[in-house]
């Protein structure tokens, strides 16, 4: 076992003896070693409530002959903090979990490790430093809340409050609506009802093989998500114990086969656009062999055939377990042939194939058959030309309004001008939102922007007015919203050098995204132009800064 490193032989007297302060026995010693990597937080609906299963998780590893030691990782919650500086701290969040990730495990050689993640940043940043480690690893998330409802029985989820807020700058509605929204969009701890980002991160899991069926979709704070718990922890301590030495660490699970057949079910599911940049840098802490241009290979052999809020918002989470779950989606997945989903290990022990092989769709009003998709292709698109010569992210499932779009820029160097900006005004139906200064750099720390383009949505202009950005949007998000532009203005890129009145044509079915401005002009303005630098007092964000690559590598740190 790994873990004689730390407590066997004469020479680890010292170190046993620590360990003898945290309650072993001298029996203990001849059980694998489990980290228990929870991501409990009271502030982050999604995870108040992890402590406690961290004890249902401890309690099954140790009776089935293991022993567990739980550690902790920090947390943002993504709505909390959206809309003021504090959403600079989200994205560098993730760096510092999988860092936590990484140094616990092997500060101690611990042998197995299962996660408790559920929500945002803290699920790619666990999956990143597993990776790291490399030792047999079990995801088991929290579980989404159940959707809200109005008085009505209107289904409802956090959306739809930013989207009030919109809804309530244009007049549309009265204030006592507004606050039954917030009292109602979110009635129990999970995460986010919709395929929101935590949800498509939880729901990929399962399409990796590192988590268990049922993990993106059965509900916290239930009886069968505690049994998935259980499931999950016994799971860990057999692995711990295998005789199949190597077979089962984390990188055979999460190999180049488990990353394509990720970006596959988001395409059938429409997950959100965070899952592009997460996925890249799982890619890249994997030693996968993956471009951000590979997306719209995948997404050409993958029809879209399960849409949920935001994109469609009478559906949620709970309605997919219902229906068949993910299992049932990938099954019908592969019905269209080719190779659409690769066969693969899990976590389980069986393949992929073997998971899904009995799955079935048992409402196909909300999961579409393969003769009946939503669309033929999948639900994200990349889209490449001037404007993002190294791309851009645009969740095609959540698009109001027409797909291929031309317009006048209406330019903004952060997300207070933008908001500032929308609600006085300043945009109209005909315009593209250019917010900028806002990506892994510049902001820095890519701020999710559901603010503005709620916004947007909320004033009635989804469908005639598009946003294109250097930072990212909460997977709540919805419209002609174009994020992660790379090369990004605090680099150089084009989107800085954009001017109000500049036509900006957009088609997304082309994967096509241009500044109709002469290349001599182009040329006159970059000879001028210095990018903004904006003034930052903390530390760790200069330190991010000075790090972090583009989003079309996935932000990830250079060393």
């Amino acid at each position: 076992m790994r873990s004689d490193e730390v407590k066997k032989g004469y020479q680890r007297a010292p170190h046993r003896s620590l360990l003898r302060a945290t309650g072993l026995k001298d029996e203990d010693f001849d059980k694998p070693f489990i980290g228990v990597a929870n991501s409990f937080i009271e502030i982050i609906p999604g995870h108040f409530y992890l402590n406690k299963v961290a004890e249902i998780i401890k309690d099954e590893i140790r009776k089935n002959g293991c022993v567990p030691f739980e550690f902790n990782t920090i947390g943002v919650d993504d709505g909390i903090a959206m809309g003021h500086d504090g959403m600079l701290y989200s994205l560098p969040s993730r760096e510092i979990i999988a860092n936590s990730i990484e140094t616990v495990m092997n500060a101690h050689k611990l042998d197995a490790m299962i996660a408790i993640p559920n929500c945002d940043k803290i699920v790619p940043g666990m999956i990143m430093g597993a990776l790291r480690v490399n030792v047999p690893a079990v995801f088991v998330s929290g579980g989404p809340m159940a959707a809200g409802h109005m008085e009505d029985g209107t289904a409802i989820d956090l959306a739809t409050v930013f989207e009030g807020v919109g809804e309530y700058e244009a007049g549309e509605i009265t204030v006592e609506t507004l606050t039954e929204m917030e009292c109602n969009a979110c009635p129990s701890g999970g995460s986010c009802s919709g395929m929101f980002t935590a949800n498509s991160m939880n729901t990929l899991m399962e399409a990796m093989g590192i988590a268990l069926p049922g993990n993106g979709t059965i509900l916290a704070l239930t009886k069968e998500r505690e049994e998935l718990f259980r499931a999950a922890a016994r799971r860990v301590c057999e692995l711990a114990k295998s005789s199949e030495d190597g077979k089962f660490n984390f990188r055979n699970i999460l190999n180049e086969n488990a990353v394509r057949n990720a970006f596959a079910v988001d395409m059938a599911m429409g997950g959100s656009s965070n899952t592009v940049l997460h996925m890249l840098a799982i890619a890249n802490e994997a030693g996968v062999d993956f471009n951000i241009e590979d997306i719209n290979k995948i997404s050409k052999k993958v029809s879209h055939i399960a849409k949920i809020s935001p994109s469609l918002t009478t559906v949620h989470m709970e309605d997919i377990n219902t229906a068949g779950g993910v299992s049932a989606v990938m099954k019908e997945m592969n019905k269209r042939g080719g190779d659409v989903l690769a066969d693969n290990l899990t976590v389980m022990g069986d393949t992929l194939y073997e998971r899904i092989a009995n799955a079935e769709i048992k409402d196909s009003t909300i999961i579409h058959t393969i003769d009946n998709p939503y669309s033929e292709v999948g639900g994200l698109a990349i889209l490449f030309g001037n404007l993002a010569e190294q791309g851009a992210v645009i969740k095609t499932a959540g698009i109001i309004g027409d797909r291929s779009f031309k317009g006048t820029a209406v330019c903004f160097n952060s997300q207070d001008e933008a908001i500032e900006g929308i609600t006085g005004g300043k945009v109209k139906a005909g315009d593209v939102v250019v917010l900028r200064y806002e990506g892994p750099k510049g902001g820095p720390g890519m701020q999710e922007m559901l603010s503005p383009t709620s916004l947007i949505m909320g004033m009635g202009l989804g469908d005639s007015v598009a946003l294109i950005t250097d930072g990212r949007f909460s997977g709540a998000t919805r419209g002609l919203s174009i994020g992660h532009v790379s090369p990004e203005a605090a680099e150089g890129g084009l989107i800085g050098l954009v001017e109000d009145g500049d036509e900006i044509f957009i088609d997304v079915d082309e994967y096509k995204i241009e500044l109709l401005v002469s290349e001599d002009e182009i040329a006159k303005r970059r000879a001028n132009f210095e990018p903004l630098v904006k003034p930052l007092k903390s530390r760790w964000l200069r330190q991010y800064r000075a790090l972090v690559t583009n989003a079309s590598k996935g932000a990830v740190l250079e060393a």
